[in-house]
């Protein structure tokens, strides 16, 4: 039997929620960063872009002060890559981490 399939189509808020999400889950992810008076940094620390079949995501993050940034960027860059791909079903083409501070409270 011959099925006729529709379009499938996913929101780019969809996409922001699994990136905000996975981040927050990541350990030694303290916050997202906010636009405070950090020039074009996203209003929740979270920018993706699709273009094409791929998905660029920029995000900006506070790790906490007893952690190493560059272990905690690679996993998230790590976890988000691999939730998008496992959930969407789309190409990561980049995942940028962006350390804007670090948590001294956490």
């Amino acid at each position: 039997m011959d099925e006729k399939t529709g379009k499938t189509t996913i929101a780019p808020s969809v996409l922001h929620t699994i990136v905000k999400l996975t981040t927050l889950a990541t350990p030694g992810v303290s916050r997202l960063s906010a636009r405070e008076g950090l020039g074009n940094i996203p209003e929740d620390g979270v920018r993706v872009v699709v273009k094409d079949d791929s998905i660029e995501v920029e995000i900006y993050i506070i790790p906490g002060s007893e952690e190493n940034v560059r272990l905690v960027a690679q996993e998230v860059q790590k976890r988000v890559a691999r939730a998008i791909t496992e959930m969407v079903g789309m190409e990561v083409a980049r995942v940028d981490v962006h350390i804007t501070d670090v948590d001294l409270e956490a």
